[in-house]
């Protein structure tokens, strides 16, 4: 079963902030600048997290799962913004 989760990410270095995007980039969605939606099995979930926690400084760094709910017969995803709309990012995303 696949459930989807909304990955977050704080890093302190930008190197480090560079690897923690590309690695993200494997396994979701780039929905904003540090937050890519996942929708993963178990394995996936483990996999994210092992190569996450290589990649990060566990007392500079800080990386959230919030779960979603199952990823299957969910509906239709809906984001409402305030501020600036959301803009799908369909484009090529890069990280100096």
């Amino acid at each position: 079963m696949r459930t989807t989760y909304l990955v977050c990410y704080d890093i302190a270095d930008d190197k480090r902030l560079r690897h923690v995007f590309k690695a993200c980039k494997n396994f979701g969605e780039h929905l904003q600048y540090s937050v890519f939606e996942c929708d993963l099995n178990p394995t996936e979930k483990t996999q994210m997290e092992t190569v996450l926690n290589d990649l990060i400084k566990h007392d500079e760094d800080q990386v959230l799962f919030v779960t979603l709910g199952p990823a299957e017969g969910r509906g239709e995803r809906v984001i409402n913004a305030l501020g600036l709309p959301y803009i799908r990012l369909d484009a090529p995303c890069y990280v100096f």
